[in-house]
C-alpha cells in the first residue's frame, strides 16, 4: 500500500498535467476513507453501549443470583435448626415419655386383669355369705375399673396431642422445602439468563475488537492517503508559483521596456506622472493589525474571486487581535504566527469570509476543532480552535454562513479565541491584507 502510494506521488511529481486530476481522485478516496472511519466509529460507540447495557444486565442477574443464594443458606440453616428443634423439643420428649409411662401402666393393669379373669368376680356374686366383704370388693373392683378407664383416657389424650405436634413439624418442614424448591428454580432460571448474557458479552467484545482492528486499518490508509494528498498539493503549489513567477517576471520586463520608452519620449515633462503610475502599478501594502485591535465581520460579502478580494473581505468573527501575521510565537524566536488570533466570547458564530466548500472539519491536534475552506485556485482559509463545528466535509457555503463556534479546543490557550489563517498556493497570507479594516 505504501509502495504504491510512493509510485503516486512519483507519477504526480514527474507528470504536472496529471496531478490536477490525480488530486481529485485522492480527495475522493480520502473523503470515502473518512467516511468509513466515521461510520466505524459510530458502530464502535453503538457496541460499547451495547457492550454497557449487557454488562449492567449480567451485574444486576448476578447480583439477584448471590442474593438467592444467601436465602437459600437460610433457608437449608431453618430446616436444620427446625431438624434438630423437632429432635429436641421439650414437649415432644414429654409426651412421648409420657406415652411410654402410660402404655406401661396399662400393660401392668392389663396383664392384673387378664391374671384374675373374670370367676373372681363371679364368685364373689354366688357367694351370699358374708355380704359386707362382698360390698367392699365390689367396690374395689369399681375404683379398679375407673382407675383403668382414666388411664385409658389419659393415654388417648397423650397420643392425640402427640399427634398435633408432629403434625406442625411436619407442615413447617413442607412449608420450608417449598420455598427452597422456589428459590431453587429462580436461581436456575437465573443461572440461564446469566449464560445467555455472558455468550452475548463474548459476542460484543469480539465484534468491537474485529472493528477497533478495522478502524485502525482505515485510519491508517487515512493517513497514507493524506501524504499523497500533501504531496499533490505541494507539487500543485509549486508548479502555480513557478508559473505565477515566470508570468511576473514576464510582466515586469513589459512594464520596464514600457517605462523606458515612456521616459524617453515624455523625459522631464511626465516623470511626475510616469512616478504616479509606478505608485498604482505597486499594490498599496495595508497596514498590519497591531495587537488588540478590533476586528469585525460586519458589512456587505464579496461576491467575487478570491484573488480579486484583497482588502475586500469580512473578518469572521466580531473581537480584538491578539496576536499578528508574523509575530513570535511566545518566547520562542524560532516559530512565528502564519494567522492571527482573534479572541471572541466562547459560542459565537464563526462565520465564512468568503463563499467556498469544506475540505477538512475535525479535531487536529495543535488547531483543535478545525474547519478549512476551499475558495479555488489554491486559496484556502483556516479556522480553528473551535467549541463546535456547524459544517462538515463536502459543504457547500456562502459568505457569511456560520461554519462553526469560538472555543479554546487543542489546548495551548486560557481564553476562547479564533485561530484564522489563509493559504495561498499552500503558502501563508497576512489575513489583515485581505480583510477590512475597523472604519
Amino acid at each position: 500500500m505504501l509502495r504504491a502510494l510512493i509510485t503516486l506521488a512519483l507519477i504526480c511529481l514527474l507528470n504536472p498535467a496529471f496531478a490536477d486530476d490525480d488530486r481529485a481522485q485522492t480527495q475522493k478516496q480520502l473523503d470515502a476513507t473518512r467516511q468509513d472511519i466515521t461510520e466505524l466509529k459510530k458502530a464502535l460507540s453503538q457496541l460499547q453501549e451495547e457492550k454497557s447495557g449487557v454488562q449492567k444486565d449480567l451485574r444486576s442477574t448476578e447480583t439477584q443470583m448471590g442474593k438467592l443464594e444467601k436465602q437459600v443458606e437460610a433457608l437449608q440453616k431453618e430446616l436444620k435448626r427446625l431438624k434438630a428443634s423437632c429432635n429436641g423439643s421439650t414437649r415432644r420428649k414429654k409426651l412421648q415419655s409420657a406415652r411410654v409411662e402410660q402404655q406401661r401402666l396399662i400393660a401392668i393393669q392389663a396383664r392384673a386383669a387378664y391374671q384374675s379373669g373374670r370367676q373372681e368376680y363371679l364368685k364373689l356374686l354366688l357367694n351370699q355369705q358374708n355380704p359386707e366383704k362382698f360390698a367392699r370388693t365390689l367396690t374395689y373392683y369399681d375404683y379398679l375399673s375407673q382407675a383403668r378407664l382414666e388411664q385409658l383416657r389419659n393415654f388417648n389424650e397423650t397420643l392425640h396431642q402427640l399427634a398435633g405436634v408432629e403434625k406442625d413439624i411436619d407442615l413447617q418442614q413442607a412449608q420450608l422445602l417449598v420455598q427452597k424448591s422456589s428459590l431453587d428454580d429462580q436461581k436456575a432460571q437465573l443461572d440461564t439468563v446469566r449464560q445467555e448474557r455472558q455468550v452475548a458479552l463474548a459476542k460484543l467484545n469480539q465484534d468491537y475488537k474485529v472493528r477497533d482492528q478495522k478502524l485502525q486499518s482505515r485510519q491508517q490508509d487515512q493517513a497514507d492517503l493524506t501524504k499523497v494528498l500533501k504531496t499533490i498539493e505541494e507539487t500543485l503549489a509549486r508548479q502555480a508559483r513557478e508559473a505565477e513567477e515566470a508570468r511576473q517576471k514576464a510582466l515586469l520586463a513589459q512594464q520596464e521596456a514600457e517605462k523606458r520608452q515612456r521616459e524617453q519620449e515624455a523625459l522631464a515633462k511626465n516623470r511626475a506622472k510616469d512616478d504616479a503610475k509606478d505608485d498604482s502599478d505597486v499594490a498599496p501594502r495595508r497596514p498590519i493589525k497591531a495587537p488588540g485591535a478590533m476586528v469585525s465581520s460586519a458589512g456587505q460579502s464579496y461576491g467575487g474571486a478570491f484573488e480579486q478580494a484583497r482588502g475586500k473581505l469580512p473578518w469572521p468573527v466580531d473581537g480584538r487581535l491578539l496576536a499578528r501575521f508574523g509575530e513570535s510565537r511566545g518566547d520562542d524566536e524560532r516559530t512565528k504566527w502564519d494567522g492571527v488570533m482573534i479572541s471572541a466570547a466562547a459560542g459565537s458564530q464563526v462565520r465564512a469570509v468568503h463563499g467556498g466548500r469544506v475540505v477538512f472539519a475535525d479535531w487536529l491536534r495543535g488547531a483543535g476543532l478545525l474547519v478549512i475552506l476551499d475558495h479555488g485556485n489554491g486559496y484556502l482559509s483556516l479556522y480553528g480552535h473551535n467549541q463546535s463545528l456547524l459544517k462538515e466535509a463536502g459543504d457547500v457555503v456562502k459568505a457569511g454562513d456560520a461554519i462553526s463556534t469560538v472555543g479554546n479546543s487543542g489546548g495551548g490557550q486560557d481564553t476562547p479565541a479564533l485561530y484564522f489563517a489563509i493559504r495561498q498556493q499552500g503558502r501563508p497570507s497576512d489575513p489583515a491584507q485581505w480583510c477590512r479594516t475597523q472604519g
